[in-house]
């Protein structure tokens, strides 16, 4: 039988059927779906980063930055006292290394020694404490070769006085390379 131009076309095996698969909208909101997913991580992950580097630079600003070292030793060379300058926080850390306390009419007076030998007094220590601050700058010990630590009357000496005794404690100053 001849083929006519008028029949139906039959789908077979070999030949698709023509048309629009009923997987390409699920495909396309699943697509659209994962899309919208990962767009959100990324804005979470972006605003997670913003809050972590907020939090670092408080963090990098509160946390000292040690220029001048200087730990003090007594007659024996054992170490007697820890001292750290902070430039930006304008302080001296103090923190006894030893037991040696001052006696109940006495003070212990830092003084910043230059190449010279000349005292400047940095201010007198509060009695007893384990550790403890002393207002200071960069400038206070800019030119210092070594701190060293008098005992003298009770509230210190007048600074352009000198120490009245031998020092207690002694050190050199090192600057902390940067």
């Amino acid at each position: 039988m001849p083929h006519s131009e008028t029949s139906p076309v039959r789908h077979t095996p070999e030949t698709p059927p023509k048309g629009v698969s009923t997987w390409w909208p699920v495909l396309s909101i699943f697509l659209a779906l994962m899309l919208a997913i990962g767009l959100a991580a990324g804005i979470s992950l972006f605003e997670q980063f913003k809050a972590q580097t907020q939090y670092m630079q408080v963090q990098l600003s509160t946390v000292p930055h040690i220029k001048y070292v200087s730990v003090l030793f007594d007659a024996q060379q054992k170490p007697a006292m820890l001292i750290t300058l902070d430039p930006q926080d304008h302080r001296l850390q103090l923190q006894r290394l030893n037991q040696v306390l001052e006696g109940q009419e006495d003070s212990m007076q830092l003084w910043a020694v230059d190449g010279s030998g000349k005292p400047r007094s940095l201010g007198v220590l509060t009695g007893k404490l384990p550790m403890q601050g002393l207002n200071a700058g960069d400038a206070d010990l800019a030119d210092a070769k070594a701190l060293s630590i008098s005992v003298e009357s009770k509230g210190g000496v007048a600074p352009e006085q000198g120490p009245r005794l031998p020092y207690l404690f002694s050190g050199a100053v090192i600057q902390k390379a940067q």
